[in-house]
C-alpha cells in the first residue's frame, strides 16, 4: 500500500495566511498526500504563566511569553476555511491538529477526513472521549508516552465509538530536533503486533533518512515538519526541512515503496534477460573422446547457461561420452 505522507506545516505560517498558502503549494508540488496545520486558541490550551520548552527558548524571542507566542500563531475559522479551499485547488488533503475540544468541533465542522491527536493529548481523557465519538480515522502520535499509555488511549477511543481499524499509531519523539539514538523505529513493530493496529512515524530529526527507513520498516503514515526556510523566525522553522528536502524525502519514499515488493521470491522480468549470461553450464574441461568416461578431470562448470545445468553434475559424472568434445563444448547426456 502507498504510504500516506503528511507534510506538517504546523505553525510555520507565523500566523499569516499568505505564508500558509505558500506552504500548501510547496506540499502539493512535492507530492505529499496531506498538508497539516494546527488549530488552537491560546486561552483554551495554555495558562498565561506556562513555561517554554528548551527548544522554544532557542527559537523564539526570550522576552516573549509562551502564551504570547501561541496567541500570535492562531488561525481563525475563516482562515482555515480558506486554507481548505486552497488545498482543494492544489489537489492535496487539508488536515489540522486540534489541541482542544472547541478546536475539534471546528475542524470537524470544516470537514477533515481524519483527526490527528498530538502527543501532548494522549493522556487527556475528555479530549480522547470527545474525538472518539466521531468514528473517523485517527492518527495518534505517541511522543513522551509509555506503551501502557498508548494502550489506554486506544481503549478510550474505541469505547467512545471509534472502530479500532481506523486508528494508526505513530512512533514519535518530541525533542526538536530528535537525537538519532532516541528515535527507536523498531518499536513500531512491537506496537503493531501487540496492539493490532497500523503504525507510522512522526519525525523530528534534522534529516530525511529516518522517515525513509521507517517506510522500509512498515510505516503506513509519515509525518514531517517543513518550512519555506529554516532562517525564518518562529518556533518550529529551525527543526523543519526545506522544500527541496521535502521533495527528496517523498521521492525516496516512493522509490522505497517500489522496492518492498510482495514478499514472494521469484525471477523478475528485469533480471530474466541476465539468467543465461550469469548462470553456468557443464562444459568440457579438456578434449574428450567418444567412449571416454566423464569425470572431474575432464568436465567443469562455466558461463553461459546454454547447456546442462550444474545441478545435474552428479548424474553426468561416470557416464560414457557418446561423442567427441572439444574444450568448452557443452556436455550433453
Amino acid at each position: 500500500m502507498k504510504t500516506l505522507i503528511i507534510a506538517e506545516a504546523g505553525v510555520n505560517h507565523n500566523g499569516k495566511i499568505s505564508i500558509a498558502k505558500k506552504l500548501i503549494k510547496i506540499a502539493a508540488k512535492s507530492g505529499a498526500d496531506i498538508v497539516k496545520f494546527q488549530t488552537f486558541t491560546a486561552k483554551n490550551t495554555h495558562t498565561k504563566n506556562a513555561k517554554k520548552t528548551n527548544y522554544l527558548k532557542k527559537s523564539t524571542n526570550k522576552k516573549q511569553s509562551f502564551y504570547s507566542v501561541i496567541k500570535n500563531l492562531e488561525l481563525s475559522a475563516k482562515d482555515q476555511i480558506k486554507l481548505k479551499k486552497e488545498c482543494r485547488l492544489n489537489k492535496i488533503e487539508f488536515l489540522s491538529t486540534a489541541f482542544d475540544i472547541d478546536s475539534i468541533k471546528l475542524v470537524n465542522r470544516i470537514g477533515v477526513k481524519r483527526f490527528k491527536i498530538p502527543s501532548g493529548e494522549i493522556n487527556n481523557l475528555p479530549y480522547l472521549r470527545f474525538i472518539g465519538q466521531f468514528n473517523k480515522k485517527i492518527i495518534l502520535s505517541t511522543g513522551m508516552s509509555s506503551f501502557q499509555e498508548i494502550q489506554k488511549a486506544i481503549k478510550i477511543l474505541i469505547n467512545s465509538g471509534t472502530n479500532k481499524k481506523k486508528i494508526t499509531v505513530l512512533q514519535c519523539n518530541t525533542e526538536y530536533p530528535t537525537p538519532y539514538h532516541d528515535v527507536n523505529l523498531r518499536v513500531m513493530e512491537v506496537i503493531r503486533k501487540k496492539l493490532k493496529v497500523d503504525v507510522g512515524y512522526s519525525d523530528h530529526t534534522s534529516g530525511i533518512e529516518t522517515p525513509i527507513a521507517a517506510v522500509a520498516l512498515g510505516a503506513k503514515i509519515i509525518e514531517k515538519h517543513f518550512t519555506i526556510s529554516r532562517k525564518m523566525i518562529g518556533p518550529d522553522h529551525s527543526a523543519s526541512i526545506e522544500p527541496d528536502e521535502l521533495g527528496a524525502m517523498i521521492k525516496s519514499i516512493r522509490n522505497i515503496e517500489k522496492t518492498l515488493g510482495k514478499g514472494i521470491k521469484k525471477l523478475t522480468t528485469s533480471e530474466h534477460k541476465n539468467l543465461k549470461n550469469v548462470r553456468k553450464s557443464i562444459v568440457a574441461k579438456t578434449n574428450i573422446k567418444k567412449g571416454e568416461k566423464f569425470s572431474e578431470k575432464n568436465i567443469t562448470v562455466k558461463r553461459p547457461a546454454k547447456g546442462l545445468s550444474p545441478m545435474k553434475w552428479d548424474s553426468v559424472i561416470g557416464k560414457i561420452s557418446k561423442k567427441n568434445y572439444k574444450i568448452d563444448n557443452f556436455i550433453k547426456i
